[in-house]
């Protein structure tokens, strides 16, 4: 029987991408931008590597994304995203018309929902996917990164 891909099926997807980071010292978040069921864009952190500040998986994503569809606008799509979006690319997304952004974990600091920044008004946010797992890399990353110095 083949199982219905679900936000969880995706958002193991962009776990992966997160694991990636890690893998590279990059702050562990990933993103994938998924539209009819199919993955058309894989992406995560890449400050680090890129030395500049807006690399960050969603950024990485839409350009991804909508290097794909030939179009700025990603309105069939939907984004997932190990951590809340910071207000950056919240704003970025805002611009993209992304319909639906699901999340794992929230940025309790630093997420555009505690910064309290707009999304499109057709944008439906949802959170909490694979929260444990998001927020366990995050956390494992920053301990280490601690540690080493």
């Amino acid at each position: 029987m083949i199982q219905p891909l679900d936000d969880s099926y995706f958002m193991k997807k962009a776990l992966q991408e997160a694991e990636a980071a890690y893998e590279k010292g990059e702050i562990p978040i990933g993103a994938v931008v998924v539209v009819k069921d199919r993955i058309i864009a894989r992406a995560h952190n890449l400050t680090e590597t890129l030395n500049d500040v807006t690399a960050h998986a969603e950024m990485q994503a839409i350009t991804a994304a909508a290097g794909f569809l030939g179009g700025k606008y990603l309105k069939d799509c939907t984004l997932y995203v190990t951590i809340e979006p910071c207000q950056m690319c919240a704003g970025a997304l805002y611009w993209s018309q992304i319909p639906r952004i699901v999340y794992g974990a929230r940025d309790e600091q630093r997420g555009c929902i505690a910064m309290g920044t707009k999304l499109h008004p057709k944008t439906k946010m949802t959170g909490g996917v694979l929260e444990n797992e998001a927020a366990d890399l995050l956390t494992r990353f920053f301990i280490e990164k601690r540690n080493l110095n």
